[in-house]
C-alpha cells in the first residue's frame, strides 16, 4: 500500500490525481501532517509526500530504523516539478516509486543513487539476498576498481560492468574509468562480439568527475530529466572515491553461494534460490519442531536458509499446520506433489511408514528430488525430547536454469516499444539479434551486456546461439521486431528449446497493427495475415491460404510481399481476391510504419500498382464491407446500432 500525504490545496490536487490514476494501490492520510506521516510510515509499504523534501526528512527521520525494512519515502513538490527518491530508493523501492509517479504527475524524477545513475544494477536490487559489505563492494564497482566474481555455478545475473570479472578474468576497465561509459563491457566478450561502444578508448575520469560533466540518463531519460541525477552522484562518489582511498590494495568479491561463508572486510555473497527442502511430518507436528528441524539440517550442512527456495512435501501434507508455518517462517513457498509421482522417484531412504499413512515410501527425499537435482542431505528426522520424531527433511540443491527472453521490438518506433520489453533488454547479460535491430536498442543496453549479432539469413544460428546461451545459465533476450512469436525468432527459437531453460515471451505491437492504426481501422472484423514468401513455405501452400481468405471474405494483411528476386506473388494474390471481391475493394499500402520515413496510402485492388510494394511494406485488402471513409479505410464490425442506424 502507498501512503499519500499532502499539506496545501495544490498538493491534495495532485494526490488525488495519483490515487485515481492507482486505485486499489493507494490510502490517503489526513489529518495534522505529523501525524499523517507517521501512520503512513507504520502501516504503508510506500509514502508519497506532497511537501518540501526538508520538511519530510524532519518528520521521517525519527522513524527511520533499517534500510531494509523502512519504507520507500518520494516528495513531490508544490509545482509537481520533481519526484524525489528520498529514503530507500532500493529497498523501499523508492526509486520505481520516483519513476512510475513522475509518468502520472509529468514531473522529473530525481533519483541520486548512484548504481541508477550510472545504469548499474544494484547489488540489492537482484531479488537474491546479500550479505556483507555491501556499500563498500558497490563503491568499488562504481569506481571501476577490479572487482572478482565467484560463483558456484552459472546464474542468470543481469550485466555487470566490465570491471567485474570471473575469477581467474581480467577485469577490462582500469580503477578510475567511469563505469557505463562507453567502452564498458564484459571482460570475457570474444573479440568478434560487437559490444555496445566497443572499441573506444576513455580518458581516465572518476565517477563523480563523469557526473559532473554530463547528466547520466536514469534508465534513458531524456534532458532534464536525467540532468536532475547529476548533483547527488557526485555526493555519493566522493564517498566512494574516499572509502576507495582508505583501502585501496583490498579486494573487492562478489561470491554467489549457497554455502555458509567467511566474508572479508570488502566480500558480499549473493544468495541463489538453489536449494528445496522436502519435509515430512506427522499429523500435530509442532511448527517449532518442523522449523527447528530444516534449521539445524541447513546448519550442519554448512547451507544459507537465504537460499532456500521452496519447502516440499506431499498433497495429504498440504494443510499440516506445522509445515506451512515453517514455510512462512522461511518467507518460500510450500510446493506439493502427488503420492503416485512421489513414488515414482528413486531415493536412498524408502520407508514403510510413510507408505501406509500417505501412499508413498518417500516424503521428504522424494518431494525435494522432483524435477532432478543433487542430494545434499539425505532424510534427516527430528530428536524432541522425551517422544518419537514427528519431523522429518531432506535438501536438494537444484541446477541452475538459465533464462531466454524472446523479445518483440515493435515496428521501429521508440514510443513503441513495451515497457516490458525495455525491462527484459535491459535485464539481459546476453542479447542475441539481427544486426539492423541491435542497432535500433544499443542505447538501451546496460554496461557489460555481451552482444551476439548476425545479419539476414542467419536466424538459425541466432536461435541456436540463444539457446545455448541460455543453457550455459546466463540471461538471455532473443530479439525480433514486430511480435517475436509473428514470423520472427520465437518459432525457430522455441522449436530449439526443452524444458532445461526458462523462457519468457515478451509481446511486441505488430507491423499488422501498426499499419491498421495508420489507415483507420482496417481490421475491425476478422482478418488473416499471410506471408507470401516462399523461402520456408511452398506457393501451393501459400496459395491455398490466399484462396481459403478470399472465398470466406476475410480481411487479409500481407506480409513480405515482393522482393527483387520474388515479384510475382502479390499479382497472382491479388488476382485470387479479386475473382471475389469488387475492383473497388480499398487496399492500404504501408511502409515502414511508424518509423521517421514511413508513408502509407490508400488504394483499391484494381489500381494497386505491385512495383511500388517492397519488403518494408504491408499491404492490408479490404473485404467486400470494408470502406474508404474520410480518407480512411475502415471495416465495418457488424454492429446492430450500426446495421438499423444506417
Amino acid at each position: 500500500m502507498i501512503g499519500l500525504i499532502s499539506a496545501t490545496a495544490a498538493g491534495a490536487v495532485a494526490r488525488d490525481r495519483l490515487a485515481a490514476a492507482w486505485p486499489g494501490r493507494t490510502r490517503v492520510y489526513d489529518g495534522p501532517v505529523r501525524e499523517a506521516v507517521g501512520r503512513a510510515f507504520a502501516e504503508c509499504d510506500q509514502l508519497v509526500c506532497f511537501l518540501a523534501t526538508g520538511a519530510v526528512v524532519r518528520l521521517v527521520a525519527p522513524l527511520l530504523s533499517d534500510k531494509g525494512s523502512d519504507p520507500g519515502v518520494v516528495c513531490v513538490d508544490e509545482a509537481q516539478r520533481h519526484a524525489v527518491s528520498l529514503v530507500g530508493g532500493h529497498g523501499g523501492g523508492a526509486n520505481e516509486l520516483a519513476l512510475a509517479v513522475s509518468g502520472v504527475l509529468g514531473c522529473a524524477p530525481v533519483v541520486t543513487t548512484a548504481t541508477d545513475a550510472t545504469d548499474i544494477p544494484g547489488l540489492d536490487t537482484l531479488g537474491w539476498p546479500v550479505e556483507g559489505a555491501t556499500a563498500a563492494v558497490t563503491r568499488a564497482i562504481l569506481d571501476g576498481a577490479p572487482v572478482t566474481l565467484e560463483a558456484d555455478a552459472v546464474w542468470p545475473l543481469p550485466p555487470l560492468p566490465g570491471n567485474v570479472a570471473q575469477a581467474g578474468a581480467a577485469a577490462s576497465v582500469a580503477p578510475g574509468a567511469p563505469v557505463g561509459a562507453p567502452g564498458a563491457g564484459t571482460g570475457s566478450a570474444p573479440e568478434h562480439d560487437r559490444a555496445p561502444g566497443a572499441g573506444h578508448a576513455e580518458p581516465d575520469v572518476s565517477l563523480a568527475e563523469a557526473a559532473a560533466i554530463a547528466a547520466v540518463p536514469v534508465g534513458g531519460l531524456p534532458g532534464a530529466m536525467a540532468a536532475t541525477v547529476a548533483a547527488g552522484v557526485v555526493a555519493e562518489a566522493a564517498l566512494a572515491e574516499a572509502a576507495q582511498e582508505r583501502s585501496p590494495d583490498a579486494p573487492a568479491v562478489v561470491r554467489v553461494s549457497d554455502r555458509v561463508l567467511d566474508l572479508g572486510e570488502r566480500e558480499v555473497v549473493l544468495r541463489p534460490p538453489s536449494l528445496v527442502v522436502g519435509v515430512g511430518a506427522s499429523r500435530g507436528a509442532p511448527a517449532d519442531e518442523v522449523a527447528g528441524l530444516i534449521e539445524e539440517t541447513l546448519a550442519e550442512a554448512g547451507l544459507s536458509a537465504a537460499s532456500v527456495a521452496a519447502l516440499a512435501t506431499v498433497d495429504a501434507k498440504a494443510e499440516e499446520a506445522g509445515i506451512v508455518e515453517a514455510a512462512a517462517r522461511l518467507g518460500v513457498p510450500l510446493r506439493t506433489y502427488a503420492a503416485e509421482e512421489l513414488a515414482r522417484i528413486d531415493v536412498p531412504n524408502p520407508s514403510g511408514a510413510p507408505l501406509a499413512a500417505v501412499g508413498t515410501p518417500s516424503v521428504a527425499e522424494a518431494a525435494a528430488l522432483v524435477g532432478g537435482g543433487e542430494l545434499l542431505v539425505p532424510k534427516r528426522k527430528s530428536a524432541p525430547e522425551g517422544r518419537a520424531a514427528m519431523a522429518t527433511c531432506a535438501v536438494v540443491r537444484k541446477e541452475p536454469r538459465g533464462r531466454l527472453a524472446v523479445v518483440g521490438l515493435g515496428p521501429g518506433a521508440r514510443d513503441l516499444l513495451t515497457p516490458r520489453a525495455r525491462d527484459e533488454i535491459r535485464r539481459a547479460s546476453v542479447l542475441v539479434g539481427l544486426d539492423q535491430y541491435v542497432d535500433q536498442i544499443r542505447d538501451l543496453l546496460r554496461p557489460g551486456t555481451r552482444v551476439l549479432e548476425s545479419g539476414l539469413g542467419a536466424e538459425e544460428e541466432r536461435a541456436r546461439t540463444a539457446v545455448a546461451e541460455a543453457r550455459a545459465g546466463h540471461a538471455v533476450a532473443l530479439i525480433g521486431s514486430g511480435d517475436a512469436g509473428v514470423y520472427a525468432m520465437a518459432s525457430p527459437a522455441l522449436a530449439e528449446a526443452s524444458d532445461d531453460i526458462d523462457v519468457v515471451g515478451v509481446p511486441g505491437v505488430t507491423a499488422a497493427l501498426a499499419a491498421a492504426a495508420i489507415l483507420g481501422a482496417p481490421l475491425g472484423h476478422d482478418h488473416v495475415s499471410i506471408s507470401l514468401s516462399d523461402l520456408h513455405t511452398p506457393w501451393e501452400v501459400i496459395e491455398r491460404r490466399v484462396r481459403a481468405a478470399a472465398e470466406a471474405d476475410i480481411v487479409v494483411t500481407f506480409y513480405n510481399p515482393r522482393s527483387r528476386g520474388r515479384d510475382w506473388q502479390l499479382p497472382k494474390a491479388l488476382s485470387i481476391l479479386a475473382e471475389h471481391r469488387a475492383p473497388t475493394t480499398p487496399v492500404g499500402v504501408v511502409r515502414n510504419a511508424s518509423r521517421p520515413d514511413g508513408t502509407s496510402r490508400l488504394t483499391t485492388i484494381a489500381a494497386l500498382d505491385p512495383a511500388t510494394v517492397d519488403m518494408m511494406t504491408v499491404v492490408v485488402v479490404g473485404n467486400t464491407a470494408a470502406r474508404e471513409i474520410a480518407g480512411r479505410m475502415v471495416t465495418p464490425r457488424g454492429y446492430r446500432w450500426q446495421t438499423e442506424g444506417s
